[in-house]
């Protein structure tokens, strides 16, 4: 994938800065976990769909339907952040997490999560700007937590009247639910219309 990448410089917690840069169509990375961060764009983006094109395998649906997990908005946002970053390989660098946590407080960055009982089963941690809904990482500490998370997570975008599911980048696990390509133009079109909506996760 091409991608185009922009210095963060020192307005990395300038948090108007950082709304900006996404509603401009950028993300942020981390080279590695202690790396510098960067803005990034891309010639390409992965949605998860909003509409009927949505799917998901039929074993889930049989979970789904025992209702063995119930859903949360930011019950526990940290664990969500720390779930995300803990992993072999990871973009999310110590530097990032603090930006989350200042776009959490500021009431931009949310956590959608899937509880057992009292246990964090999994989560996906996004940006909420207008319509749209920015995936920003995923994690799951019981199998299935973050399928269903993924699931509840489109029912409710879907209900709130969002516009796009950004999921950034493409896999394999995410083509499993019907998320599809477009091109940066369509995006930036996509994103423009997201931009025009108030829309609440909570």
């Amino acid at each position: 994938m091409n991608e185009g990448q922009r210095s963060l410089n020192d307005s990395r917690f300038d948090i108007s800065a950082i709304v900006q840069g996404y509603a401009q169509g950028y993300f942020l990375m981390a080279e590695e976990a202690e790396g510098s961060l960067s803005w990034y764009s891309s010639r390409q983006r992965t949605l998860i769909p909003l509409d009927q094109r949505f799917r998901y395998p039929r074993s889930l649906r049989r979970i789904l339907n025992q209702n063995r997990f119930t859903v949360a908005v930011n019950q526990d946002f940290g664990a969500v952040v720390e779930g995300c970053a803990n992993r072999e390989v990871t973009w999310i660098s110590n530097e990032l997490k603090e930006i989350y946590f200042a776009l959490h407080q500021a009431g931009w960055a949310h956590s959608f999560e899937t509880w057992q009982g009292d246990r964090l089963a999994g989560g996906i941690l996004g940006i909420v700007i207008g319509g749209a809904f920015i995936g920003e990482s995923m994690f799951f500490s019981i199998p299935e937590g973050s399928k269903v998370a993924l699931v509840r997570l489109v029912e409710r975008l879907r209900e709130r009247q969002f516009v796009l599911f950004d999921a950034q980048m493409m896999n394999p696990h995410l083509e499993r639910f019907g998320a599809y390509i477009i091109d940066s133009k369509q995006y930036k079109d996509l994103l423009r219309q997201a931009l025009n909506r108030q829309c609440s996760l909570e």
